[in-house]
Parts: C-alpha cells; structure tokens; sequence
C-alpha cells in the first residue's frame, strides 16, 4: 500500500533493553526511540495497550528491566507545527551547551523554553536534544528549570552518569544557586527560610503551591547582592528542591520575584515592565557537583542573560536621574 503524503511511516520494532537502559520509565523509553512523537500519543498507545513487554501490557510508570523487550507498533507522524517548533529551538539549545563530557552536558537553558514536553507543549529542551542527536543512545534530565526560569539545567547521557547525579541531589551534595530580583530594597544580611510547602491544585485544575507546616520540608538562603532602587538582587542557594520553592519563600518573606505571575505583586510587575522585563526574573546562575566518572569537582557557571542586566541598568539609571 502506498504511504499517504506528506506522512512517515514508522515500521513495527522489537528493542531490547540493555543495563545503561535499565530503570527508566517506559514512556520516557519510547519518547527517545520514537523521535518527533508528541506525548500525547506516545501515552494513547500505552493506554491501548499497543506498547508491549516481554509481550504483555505495561502502565506509562512502568520501570525497564535489563533483558526486558519492548514492542514499538507501528505509527506514522504528519510532520507539523510541533516538529517545526522542535527544530526551530534546536539551533539555540545547542549553542547553550555550557559544559559536556561522555556522560553529561550542561546547558544555559533560555528563558520560555519548557525542559520536556507534557501539558499542552509538544517539546522541550530534552526532545530537542533527541532529534538534534539521534543516534545518542541515552539523554535524560537530572533535575528541572520552570519555563521562565534561564540557567544552568543538567542532562545525562548514561544511565549510571543519572543515578550518580540524584543521589548527589539526594543527599544534598549538589549545590545550584540562582540569581532573582526582588521588590522593595534588602535590610541586613542573609535570610535562612525554612518553611514546608505544600502543592495544592485550584478548581481549574491550575498547581498552586503554598506554605503549609504539613508540608514537605523547604530550605532557602537569600543573599542579598545590590540593591536597585525599587528591587533587590539577590543570591540564593537552595537547601531543598521543591517545586516552586524559591518564589513561594520569596512571597512568604514579603519580597515576591519580579515578573512573576502567579505569586507576585501585579502592581510591581506592572511597573518592572516599564523597566523592560518581559519575563521572570530567576536565573540558575551556576551548578557544582562531583562528576560521575572523574569523581572531579565541576562548577558550570551561566551569566546573566542580557535581556535581565539590562533591566538592571534602567533601574541604576533612573535612580541616577532622580539623585541628579
């Protein structure tokens, strides 16, 4: 039968899977061996029970085996917007690459850019990544950057290289610290915060999270860097990694992120864009953690992006104006 137009067929494959593989996720698995397919789908034919391993049906939470075999069926994929915006981010994801070696990569991930796909959004860094590099046998992310949030974001391209890494997370010998700009001016020296946050889901369905002492344990240090007229520039080094933790901690002491939408001051917000910022105001500025292999001590650094330390002159120089 001839193919349809403008359509790629995708034969039936039977995968083994090998050590390096072993304890992943299967859809996770597939997203990597089934390179510009949305997830969506990737999730309809595990549902339907058309992934099989070791010939019988699995759940999307289901952990590979050494030795298990995976049953891909079939699929064809219309090229469309999402392949096209896929690669379109590719060229900027690449140049981003701050740090690698044969068992992990560092990028300066931008702002806007989500780091996988899933809720509406087709693709992230790691499906770029994928297609960009189609015959790395394993890319998976360490750990996760909001959306908004620019910097530092860490990939491995072994599976030993990403248990290493989350046991250093684990145990807290990973540090990552970010940059964030504040409302109102910063008074004495750093702040400790340790309050529990707790994720909570709104009516519409939106995740919310909030402090909560029935929470999981949240453990934040602000160190104030310069101050901005209106806003601060801080230094934060994170004890815990919570979702949303810093700009939550940032609201709770009263001096929320600028740009920030959901848990900041719209007044505020509305001002710092008369300043030029378009965007959050949260950059993971610089990583350490012990490389895998080497047992070295690496420390990736990313700078401010531009389009934030040009916020920052505005605010000097109004503040210059109204000193003049």
């Amino acid at each position: 039968m001839a193919e349809s137009a403008g359509k790629t067929p995708i034969k039936v494959r039977h995968v083994d899977v090998n050590a390096e593989e072993a304890g992943q996720r299967i859809d996770n698995f597939l997203a990597r061996h089934l390179k510009g397919v949305p997830r969506s789908l990737i999730y309809r034919i595990l549902r339907r029970g058309e992934v099989r391993v070791n010939s019988g049906r699995i759940r999307p939470q289901y952990k590979l085996k050494a030795g298990d075999t995976v049953r891909i069926p079939p699929l064809r994929i219309t090229p469309g917007q999402q392949r096209i915006t896929a690669e379109t981010r590719l060229p900027q994801i690449e140049d981003s690459i701050v740090f690698e070696d044969a068992r992990l990569l560092v990028i300066d991930k931008p702002s806007g850019i989500a780091v996988h796909g899933g809720s509406g959004i087709s693709y992230g860094v790691i499906e770029a990544l994928r297609i960009q590099r189609p015959r790395a046998p394993y890319l998976e992310l360490v750990h996760r950057l909001d959306r908004d949030t620019s910097g530092c974001l860490i990939i491995a391209k072994r599976r030993s290289a990403l248990r290493a890494l989350h046991e250093q997370l684990r145990l807290g010998s990973m540090h990552k610290r970010y940059l964030a700009l504040l409302r109102g001016g910063w008074s004495g020296g750093p702040r400790h915060i340790q309050a529990a946050l707790r994720k909570n889901r709104l009516q519409g369905g939106e995740r919310i999270v909030r402090v909560d002492a029935d929470g999981k344990q949240a453990e934040t240090i602000f160190h104030p860097v310069s101050e901005h007229g209106l806003a601060s520039l801080v230094d934060i080094e994170l004890k815990t990694g919570r979702t949303h933790q810093i700009r939550v901690h940032a609201a709770h002491i009263g001096q929320p992120l600028a740009g920030d939408e959901k848990y900041g001051d719209p007044e505020f917000n509305r001002r710092m864009k008369t300043y030029g910022l378009r965007r959050l105001f949260l950059h993971a500025h610089m990583v350490e953690f012990t490389d895998p292999g080497s047992d070295d001590v690496i420390n990736v650094s990313a700078p401010l992006p531009d389009e934030l330390r040009q916020v920052l002159d505005n605010l000097d120089a109004a503040v210059t104006e109204i000193h003049d």
